[in-house]
C-alpha cells in the first residue's frame, strides 16, 4: 500500500522558512504582478489561489488583466511596463494565453531577473547547463523538492516522464539529469509518440505523470514499489458534486495506490508545491534585486 504525500503539509513547511525571510520586509514587500489575458475560468482559479496565498505571506500582488482580444503589442507593452518597474519582482504570465502561438514568445518577453516562473529561454538555458543561478519552473520545481522529501536517493534510479511541455516534461527532465545530490537520475520522456508506452513506464522507478489524460496510468503500468508523481489534472463530469465536475489525475489512485511505494494525491500532491514554489521564487527574485543575497550565496 503506497504512502500518500501529503503536498499542502510540505508546502507549509516551505512557507515556514520564508515567512521567516520576510521578517522585517513589511513596509518595502517583494511584489508580484499576475498578468492574465481573457477570462479562461480555470485561470481564474489558479489566480484566486496564488494572489490569496502571497498575500497571506505578505507578498504584494499586482493584477495585471487584459482582454482576451488584447494584440501582441498590448500584451508587450505591458509586460514592458512591468520589467521597467523597480517595484515589482517577479512577473508571472498565466497560461494558457488565447493566442497560443504568442506564448513563447510572451514568456521570453519577461526579464530572466523577474522571470518567477522559470518558462523564458535565458532560465530554461540555464536549467540545461546546470546553472543554479536561473529559476526552475514552479511545477518541475515542487516534483523535485516532493522527491526530496522521501528521502530515498534519486541517483541511479530511472526517472520516466509522461509528457514533454516546456512547464512540465521537459524541465522535469532536465532537473533529474542535474549532477550532484538528489539527481544524476537515468531519464526517459514518454509522450504521444513513444511505442509501447506501458512497456517503458514499468521499468520506472520514479513515474511522474503530466499528460492531462484522466486514469490513464493504471496499476498494469507501474512497477511495484515505484514513486508514483501525478501532475495530471483534468476536469471530469461528476454528478454526484455540486458543481457536475470533479478533478481528476493521470493516475487511477486506488489501484495505482495498491502497487506504489509513495503516491501523490489529486488535489493535495504537486499543486499545493507549484505555488509555493512561485513564492520561494518571487522572495529569490526580491532578494536578488535588492541585493539582499547574491545566486553564489544561496543554499
Amino acid at each position: 500500500m503506497a504512502e500518500i504525500i501529503d503536498g499542502k503539509k510540505l508546502a507549509e513547511t516551505l512557507y515556514q522558512g520564508l515567512r521567516r525571510r520576510m521578517r522585517g520586509l513589511e513596509k518595502n514587500p517583494p511584489a508580484l504582478a499576475l498578468v492574465c489575458v481573457g477570462e479562461h475560468p480555470e485561470s481564474q482559479i489558479y489566480l484566486r489561489q496564488k494572489r490569496r496565498v502571497a498575500e497571506e505571506l505578505g507578498i504584494r500582488v499586482q493584477p495585471e488583466f487584459l482582454p482576451a482580444e488584447a494584440s501582441r503589442e498590448e500584451i508587450f507593452a505591458t509586460i514592458d511596463r512591468l520589467n521597467a518597474d523597480t517595484s515589482v519582482h517577479g512577473i508571472l504570465v498565466q497560461s494558457p494565453l488565447p493566442h497560443r502561438a504568442l506564448e513563447l514568445e510572451v514568456f521570453n518577453r519577461v526579464a530572466a531577473e523577474k522571470d518567477v516562473d522559470g518558462f523564458g529561454a535565458l532560465n530554461l538555458g540555464r536549467l540545461c547547463q546546470g546553472d543554479p543561478s536561473g529559476f526552475w519552473p514552479c511545477t518541475p520545481a515542487g516534483v523535485h523538492r516532493i522527491l526530496r522529501s522521501i528521502g530515498i536517493p534519486i541517483a541511479g534510479k530511472h526517472a520516466v516522464i509522461l509528457g514533454r511541455s516546456l512547464i512540465v516534461g521537459k524541465p522535469m527532465g532536465l532537473i533529474l539529469l542535474q549532477r550532484g545530490p538528489w539527481a544524476d537520475a537515468t531519464v526517459s520522456l514518454g509522450h504521444s509518440m513513444t511505442r509501447d508506452l506501458d512497456e517503458l513506464t514499468r521499468q520506472a522507478d520514479i513515474l511522474v505523470s503530466a499528460m492531462g489524460q484522466p486514469a490513464r496510468v493504471k496499476a498494469s503500468m507501474v512497477k511495484p514499489g515505484a514513486i508514483v508523481i501525478d501532475v495530471g489534472l483534468t476536469r471530469v463530469p461528476d454528478p454526484s458534486q455540486a458543481s457536475g465536475h470533479r478533478l481528476q489525475g493521470d493516475v487511477a489512485f486506488e489501484e495505482v495506490s495498491q502497487v506504489a511505494s509513495f503516491l501523490t494525491p489529486i488535489p493535495g500532491g504537486v499543486g499545493p508545491m507549484t505555488v509555493a514554489e512561485l513564492m520561494a521564487n518571487t522572495l529569490k527574485a526580491y532578494e536578488r534585486q535588492s541585493g539582499r543575497i547574491a545566486p553564489s550565496e544561496e543554499a
